[in-house]
């Protein structure tokens, strides 16, 4: 699943016609790099969530893009809006498998490798999520989880880094106990990600790697333009 619903506030006036994740960053609409990655990868069946301007996401990349097939999520317009990323993953859950990706469609790492051995490694360790996590940058300079000696994700006092939003999940993490709306979210509700992650983290059901390649939030229009620039 590629994130794709976010308003893009800090980039205005640059979002105010283009949603995030088509501004461009090499040539390329900021999506396309992770779907390509995907792709890859070997991963070609994606749902992509939007809200903003999401019939422009839809126009730009359509049903099929390479040899990727793209299913959509309309948040924008089924509830008037985004269902923050718990919402928008459970809104998707009916598209998707018991495991599966998450990725933002503003992040940049052109070099992180989705690959079926991660898959793998998940699925025997039987946890409900593993987060790649990268050095705290500038804008997040207290980072959000810990990494244990053993390789879980914490809220300990280990030192921090920041999620980077790549992630693989079980489906269960979006379901009772942790997680209250009902599959395909039909009320629309809103739910950030961090709680559910913090709630698994606290029952030693989240592992975690850190990742060290280049890797960018491309949150803000300086970010852009210095990525552009590199």
């Amino acid at each position: 699943m590629i994130l794709a619903a976010g308003r893009g506030e800090r980039m205005r006036p640059l979002t105010d016609r283009t949603p995030k994740p088509l501004l461009e960053v090499h040539g390329k609409p900021l999506m396309q790099w992770p779907l390509e990655a995907l792709a890859a990868g070997g991963f070609t069946d994606v749902v992509v969530n939007t809200a903003w301007l999401g019939e422009q996401i839809e126009a730009r990349f359509g049903a099929r893009h390479g040899g990727s097939t793209l299913h959509y999520s309309h948040e924008g317009r089924d509830f008037g809006g985004a269902l923050e990323t718990a919402g928008g993953i459970v809104r998707a859950l009916p598209a998707l498998g018991e495991v599966f990706w998450v990725v933002a469609g503003d992040v940049f790492a052109p070099d992180f490798e989705f690959t079926q051995a991660a898959v793998d490694r998940f699925l025997a360790g039987g946890l409900l999520a593993h987060l790649w996590l990268v050095p705290n940058p500038a804008h997040n300079p207290k980072g959000d989880f810990g990494l244990d000696p053993a390789g879980r994700a914490t809220l300990q006092d280990h030192a921090r880094h920041t999620f980077s939003t790549i992630g693989l999940y079980r489906a269960a993490l979006f379901a009772p106990p942790l997680c209250g709306i009902a599959t395909g979210n039909p009320g629309g509700i809103k739910a950030p990600l961090a709680p559910l992650l913090r709630a698994a983290m606290e029952k030693a059901q989240v592992s975690a790697e850190l990742y060290l390649g280049p890797w960018t939030d491309v949150g803000t229009a300086e970010r852009l333009t210095a990525l552009n620039a590199g």
